[in-house]
């Protein structure tokens, strides 16, 4: 019996909230995370802590405007915070998040930040944003990070999707500038099926666009499907096994620009 959608979601979530804590068991709260500027792990379980029951929160109350993300952008830590007590909380969040989200018809409208208005917004975008975190404190604590190729390809699809859309970037004139003609990325995942992990980005017309296939680009980007996901979000892992060919430039700019709402 193949799984609903919410249940998929709801699966991936928990197993990755549960390999995070996993991830940091052990360590201490005050360490360090490389890229986020002066954020500690407690930030960092804050944050995705947050972010899980805001998301939940929308689902939950069939939100159909704004709700407040102050638990997700106010994650000071406070000065008893311990690492063992910071972890049982986020697999709580990320528990009810997943019991809500298997509870709620796959139709019900909520507000979304992007197109969809439907809880699979919520469920896809928790799933990465758990996915990148565990890389940033897998490397805070020097551990080794894995993700599972189907899960990667299908955090590149979201990505992508949200690449091509206008509120994606700092200003219009950002994403514009990204356009002229001749100008196509192609990413090849190594990991997949043949065909099944590779995509060309159009940057040559208005509006850019994505597809699948493999073709002749300005840029290709080749590696394993979990080293692009990471690469797509300004991470790159040791030994991530990324090769660059053409412009190279291109493809940081266009990551650049097209990630800036993602960032943080």
């Amino acid at each position: 019996m193949t799984r609903s959608v919410h249940e998929l979601y709801a699966a991936r979530i928990t197993d990755q909230t549960r390999q995070l804590a996993a991830a940091v068991d052990g360590a201490d709260a005050a360490t360090p995370v490389p890229g986020l500027g002066d954020w500690t792990l407690a930030h960092l379980l804050r944050h995705v802590g947050g972010a899980h029951r805001w998301a939940e929160t929308v689902i939950r109350t069939r939100a159909t405007a704004p709700v407040s993300d102050d638990q997700v952008d106010e994650v000071t830590p406070d000065k008893d915070d311990d690492l063992p007590g910071l972890a049982a909380w986020l697999l709580d969040g990320a528990e009810q998040f997943a019991a809500t989200l298997r509870s709620t018809p796959e139709d019900t409208p909520v507000w979304t930040v992007a197109p969809s208005g439907r809880p699979e917004f919520w469920a896809r975008r928790m799933t990465y944003e758990t996915a990148l975190h565990r890389f940033d404190a897998t490397a805070a604590v020097g551990g080794t990070y894995t993700l599972d190729a189907e899960t990667a390809a299908d955090g590149i699809e979201e990505w992508l999707g949200f690449s091509t859309l206008p509120q994606a970037y700092s200003s219009p004139e950002d994403q514009q500038a990204l356009i002229a003609p001749d100008r196509t990325l192609h990413l090849h995942g190594t990991d997949a099926p043949s065909g099944a992990g590779e995509w060309l980005i159009d940057l040559s017309t208005t509006p850019m666009g994505w597809s699948h296939g493999h073709h002749k680009a300005t840029t290709a980007v080749r590696g394993p499907l979990p080293a692009l996901l990471l690469a797509l979000y300004e991470r790159r892992a040791p030994d991530g096994g990324l090769e660059v060919f053409g412009d190279e430039a291109l493809f940081t700019t266009w990551v650049h620009a097209a990630g800036d709402w993602l960032r943080r």
